[in-house]
């Protein structure tokens, strides 16, 4: 496969920071590459490397010639006073700019030139190209293409810029966190639009997911250096693991190597003074190989959280909306003692407005929140983070606390802390301005924890957090001792620390579901299979008397008839029984699935049967 992209011995640093130091690797034709790193370690700084928005220090950056890009930053520009479709047309790609050349001729009545860029027109499909962005831009959930660019919220704009870049069909396609601003609906189809797509794909995105399902291969950068690997994540996570025991093998090796020659060096032979210079030279090799320890902990910290009672809270039929665009309507729950709780559903639906409302910021229309006396409420929002950007980090969570109660594991320092949290000492003492955004987006996440509240609410969390963070708060929540309830579009995280769901599915309504995304998505797919074959069902035609005569009924068949009837009317009644034990709220998610599959199958004997019954019903009505 030719090569799209191909760098060599790229440098990068920020003064003293160096972030990848001469690595090499290249991106072939068909390649769908997820990049992985830690926050801070030039995740976003390689991708606008690569698309020539960022200097360096050495080495080169070659694309093959000719070749189509696409890049879609983190934080897209458009003219605010442009519409969205105005927008999707300001563009320098090949299509736009054929078909500003195609109106040019046309206001101009240049036939000739008409003539000429015709064919052209054709080859790109241009006569639809308006289409095709307009279909886009609805499955990600933009529908009026004549509001202003400056009317938008950071999230449409991100998605108005992704549908422009896919819309360009770049042979290389290069991402920066694209599914930020997603809901799980529209993650899916950029999913399936990846895997259908030929092009070639760059992207960095910490929803793990996604990186399992779209790449075919995986670049780590590791402390300054890149490592590869041909697969998805799950075999990423597989090989990593391998990388990393042989490296600690050969620190450990090295470490003994390293003892035998200390003593040697004490001795300093004097004698054959050029071989004693070389084995002095790999002496200072060696003991700065041992020095690569491995830092990448299995962070499990058994939190305490201050007391809780058993009342949490109570949810007394809240009613919200805005306008005419009903939120919640008449909706009632009780919540219970450390239940960990996810919220999903399509933006707009009312999630975090539902959040604000249980933290008493904004009033329902209707209905209460009862909260009970000991609940102490720890917020993480999108638009909660406020530092001080000339102070220390380690003084922005000493402010809050200097040391944080685990129970039976003791206490931890908030140096201690932060270092759980893949902060390192040195990295504590640097002003909050020279964080990348990343870090800066860990340290609140640090600020809201170490305040010790019993009841976490998370409204997306795992936005700007790096994967290692993620494996951390996942761990952290799963041994949270404490109530939880997080809104968030990352399956995978939610599937590791949530275990019930309630699902925003728009209209006002609130759907409880006793188990995880990954059970919720089965259900739903069972649930549509069942739906088909209900439609299937009722819109089966009539069948037609037949005009010729008939033929009498035998004992036999007059026998399989009676009994049909009274088949039909008992599969009726079990799928009944069945629909209304799903529809009560308090089966589990296996019986969910269970109760599913068996309606698809009486369904499906139903419509057996009663093709059967008809056929029999028209003989015995020629009798």
């Amino acid at each position: 496969m030719a090569a799209f992209l191909q760098v060599d011995q790229l440098t990068k640093r920020f003064g003293d920071l160096w972030l990848f130091d001469a690595i090499s690797f290249s991106i072939a034709e068909g390649e769908k590459v997820g990049l992985i790193a830690p926050n801070g370690s030039g995740k976003s700084t390689l991708l606008s490397i690569v698309d020539g928005d960022e200097d360096y220090e050495s080495g080169s950056v070659i694309f093959q010639s000719g070749l189509r890009v696409g890049y879609l930053s983190q934080a897209p520009y458009y003219a605010p006073d442009l519409t969205i479709l105005q927008a999707c047309f300001n563009s320098n790609n090949e299509t736009v700019q054929l078909i500003a050349s195609y109106e040019e001729a046309v206001a101009a009545e240049n036939h000739t030139e008409m003539e000429r860029l015709l064919p052209m027109m054709d080859h790109l499909q241009a006569w639809d190209y308006e289409q095709r962005i307009k279909q886009i831009l609805s499955e990600l959930k933009i529908t009026n293409f004549h509001q202003k660019i400056g009317e938008l919220s950071g999230g449409q704009l991100k998605r108005v810029a992704l549908a422009n870049v896919l819309i360009s069909e770049p042979e290389l396609l290069i991402l920066d966190e694209p599914t930020n601003h997603l809901d799980t609906e529209m993650t899916e189809w950029l999913e399936d639009y990846l895997n259908r797509s030929r092009l070639s794909l760059f992207m960095v995105t910490h929803d793990r997911y996604f990186l399992d399902r779209v790449c075919n291969r995986i670049l780590e950068i590791d402390k300054r250096q890149i490592y590869s690997y041909k697969g998805n994540f799950s075999y990423y996570l597989e090989k990593r693991e391998e990388r990393i025991s042989a490296q600690s093998a050969e620190i450990d090796r090295a470490n003994n190597l390293l003892r035998k020659e200390l003593e040697w060096m004490r001795r300093q032979p004097q004698a054959r003074a050029t071989k004693a210079k070389y084995r002095i030279d790999a002496f200072y090799q060696l003991q700065e190989k041992t020095k690569q320890q491995r830092d990448d902990k299995e962070v499990r910290l058994e939190n305490k959280a201050s007391y809780i009672g058993n009342k949490i809270f109570e949810a007394q039929h809240i009613t919200k909306r805005y306008d005419q665009l009903l939120l919640i309507n008449d909706f009632s729950y009780t919540f219970t003692r450390y239940e960990k709780m996810g919220i999903v559903g399509n933006n707009g639906t009312g999630k975090s407005t539902f959040l604000k409302m249980l933290l008493g910021q904004i009033i329902p229309d209707c209905g209460l929140f009862d909260v009970g006396e000991t609940v102490k409420f720890g917020y993480y929002s999108q638009e909660g983070m406020q530092f001080d950007e000339q102070m220390k980090v380690i003084d922005v969570v000493r402010d809050i606390a200097e040391v944080i109660d685990l129970g039976k594991a003791g206490r931890l320092t908030a140096s201690q802390f932060l270092q759980h949290f893949l902060f390192e000492p040195e990295t504590q003492y640097n002003y909050v301005y020279k964080l990348s955004g990343g870090e800066k987006r860990r340290l609140y996440l640090c600020t809201v924890l170490m305040q010790n509240p019993n009841f976490l609410v998370f409204d997306e969390p795992t936005n700007d957090l790096d994967i290692v963070t993620l494996n951390v708060l996942e761990s952290y929540l799963r041994d949270y001792k404490g109530c939880l309830i997080i809104v968030s579009h990352d399956r995978f995280f939610m599937d590791k620390v949530v275990d019930h769901l309630l699902i925003f599915e728009g209209n006002g309504v609130i759907r409880n579901f006793p188990g995880n995304y990954t059970d919720y998505r089965e259900w739903k797919s069972l649930q549509l299979q069942v739906d088909k074959k209900t439609e299937s069902k009722d819109s089966k035609p009539v069948k037609q008397a037949r005009t010729e005569t008939k033929r009498k009924m035998s004992f036999k068949e007059r026998r399989e008839f009676e009994l049909l009837e009274t088949e039909i009317e008992t599969l009726e009644a079990e799928k009944t029984t069945l629909e209304n034990v799903i529809n009560s709220g308090i089966a589990d998610s296996a019986t969910l699935i269970s109760h599913s599959q068996r309606i698809a199958e009486i369904i499906s004997l139903i419509d057996e049967k009663s093709t059967r019954w008809l056929e029999l019903s028209e003989i015995e009505s020629g009798n």
